[in-house]
């Protein structure tokens, strides 16, 4: 039985338009973190190699500071590393593979899978990748690679491979997919053992076989992924396959939904943004909903800006249509405003309270005026 690490979607070099200049620049450096980590776990648990079922880089443009972090992690590797270029950075003219930042510098035991040709990392294994060369290709690459190989005999055979398997994708007209029943059958046949793959981004079981898996991306990348931020410590060969998830991320990409209603839902919401331990590695998401005051939405709105100075992102979705602004005459009591203020409040009033284009600005504008008023007294 051999046993080595199954990983994918690094993605260095991935940006988030939400993120600020320095939220940026600590995920940046947080999947390069995922690289040391995933050394380290290699070496725990005695992995043989280590298979990249692709997307290694975010695109084949990348800075050259990027590669070099990059072969600096591979470089701590314990053991035979191979790199599968997928859709991000697929092996074309212009490969991050070809170019001579990563030719020159890339450690002697990383080895890019650029055909389909086995590979032996240790006595009795092969390893078999399905790289792809373009963006957009027209067939099933592991089933190409697949169709030249005659079954592994006495040797244990890992196919390495990326991209949407047809029984999870929405788009079934996309040539590329894997065609599941078709590597289930390869694995009966003995043709390959274990099929890594990547493209996923959570970490999924594929089918029936037991020996088809995502790993799912080391660090997570959206708000829409299940089980990111893990790597697979694989053991397997002709009778069994088992696989452990082993943690590796340590961001959070996180969704919630809160109602807000009354002071008490205000003092809910703040007691959790104020609460979070880790909210420099935490991108939150808030589908916000209900009914509240002009003060109220000015309490609000002061306490979004404030948090959103400590998380990596903060992203509130506030839209009229889901969270109401109802002005009240409390709202306005302690202002004292005379003259001309005193009409310009009288006018976003009656503009606040009338159906129209302008009602929405108006209650922004009146929220706005009680947060100045607010911040003056």
């Amino acid at each position: 039985m051999v046993r080595f690490l199954h990983t994918s979607d690094w993605q260095l070099g991935m940006t988030r338009h939400y993120f600020d200049d320095g939220a940026q620049d600590r995920f940046t450096q947080a999947r390069f973190d995922a690289l040391v980590r995933l050394a380290e776990l290699a070496r725990e648990h005695a992995a043989e190699f280590v298979v990249v079922a692709g997307d290694v880089f975010e695109t084949n443009q990348v800075d050259r500071r990027t590669v070099s972090n990059a072969l600096n992690g591979l470089a701590q590797m314990p053991c035979p590393v191979f790199l599968l270029p997928g859709n991000h950075d697929p092996l074309d003219a212009g490969s991050i593979y070809r170019q001579p930042t990563f030719e020159k510098r890339c450690p002697t035991h990383v080895r890019v899978l650029d055909s389909s040709a086995p590979l032996s990392p240790c006595p009795g294994v092969e390893i078999v990748g399905a790289p792809w060369r373009s963006k957009r290709p027209l067939e099933d690459l592991l089933q190409r690679a697949l169709r030249e190989l005659p079954p592994a005999g006495d040797l244990t055979r890992i196919v390495v491979a990326h991209g949407a398997v047809d029984a999870l994708a929405p788009d079934k007209d996309n040539p590329a997919l894997i065609e599941l029943a078709a590597a289930e059958r390869a694995l009966s046949a003995g043709i390959a053992h274990y099929i890594a793959l990547g493209d996923r981004h959570s970490r999924t079981a594929v089918g029936n076989s037991g020996r088809i898996f995502y790993s799912g991306a080391p660090e997570p990348t959206d708000f829409d992924e299940l089980e990111p931020g893990f790597a697979l410590l694989v053991d397997v060969d002709a009778q069994r396959a088992l696989t452990t998830p082993l943690r590796v991320g340590r961001w959070r990409f996180a969704r919630e939904a809160h109602r807000l209603d009354s002071e008490a839902d205000l003092a809910h919401l703040r007691a959790r943004l104020t609460g979070e331990l880790d909210a420099a590695r935490l991108a939150l998401k808030l589908d916000l909903v209900g009914a509240l005051n002009v003060r109220q939405m000015a309490e609000l709105e002061e306490l979004l800006d404030t948090q959103r100075d400590l998380y990596a992102a903060l992203i509130a979705q506030t839209s009229r249509t889901d969270l109401a602004v109802t002005p009240e005459d409390s709202d306005f009591g302690e202002l004292s405003l005379s003259g001309f203020g005193a009409r310009a409040l009288a006018r976003l009033r009656e503009l606040a309270a009338a159906p129209g284009a302008q009602q929405t600005t108006a209650r922004d504008a009146l929220a706005l005026l009680i947060r100045l008023a607010g911040r003056d007294a």
